[in-house]
């Protein structure tokens, strides 16, 4: 099929699972899920995989084997494009609308350790400081999970000090309930975001898509 839109009927959907997060609810709307979500997920991701590769559509089910909370079903529906380990472009849909991203969400202490060597070296991390300054300016939010004080190892006030706390970098941009959500036009904003992304993208993979 193809991708015309993500419908209210999807958005529905999650603000209803956000009140009610039960095996009842899920089991009396999984034909919503299945036509409103699933499927235009997959649409996406056909239409996009010949440019940015295969698309990981996650499972909708948490796992609550550790957690507190036992609530059985995630509140949103992400799909991700690896590049590297860990590293890639992010889509996800939930009560809030769409969002879009990329970077990378999580790494060994090799690839940490890669990531940051890149980033003290003057010349490749100027130019991460330069991908993430446009970034900024084209209305893309920075985050990733940061340490509170400096990395053994390196100065408190190296130049770069800020990056060199990252222990995953990422950007996104949240489309929100913007009309295109609803249209086919959404593949072009998705295509182009993750363009924009690529920079970024392949700067993490150069350093980390050969270690483990």
């Amino acid at each position: 099929m193809d991708f015309t839109g993500f419908t209210e009927a999807a958005l529905d959907f999650y603000d209803d699972l956000e009140i009610d997060n039960t095996k009842s609810y899920w089991e009396a709307h999984k034909a919503t899920y299945n036509d409103a979500v699933k499927a235009p997920f997959q649409a996406l991701a056909t239409t996009l995989e010949p440019e940015f590769g295969a698309m990981k559509i996650f499972r909708p089910y948490r796992d609550v084997r550790f957690a507190k909370d036992k609530t059985p079903y995630k509140t949103h529906q992400g799909a991700f494009v690896g590049v590297a380990p860990a590293t890639g472009w992010y889509l996800e849909l939930s009560a809030r609308g769409v969002r879009l991203g990329g970077g990378f969400y999580e790494a060994s202490a090799q690839r940490l350790a890669a990531v940051r060597a890149a980033i003290d070296n003057d010349l490749t991390g100027a130019e991460l400081e330069k991908i993430l300054k446009r970034l900024g300016k084209n209305s893309w939010e920075i985050g990733g999970d940061t340490l509170k004080t400096k990395p053994r190892g390196y100065d408190a006030d190296h130049p770069r000090i800020d990056l060199l706390r990252h222990r995953s970098l990422f950007v996104n941009r949240s489309l929100g309930f913007e009309p295109v959500i609803h249209s086919p036009e959404l593949v072009d904003v998705v295509r182009t975001g993750w363009r924009e992304l690529r920079p970024l993208v392949e700067w993490i993979a150069a350093r980390t898509d050969t270690l483990e």
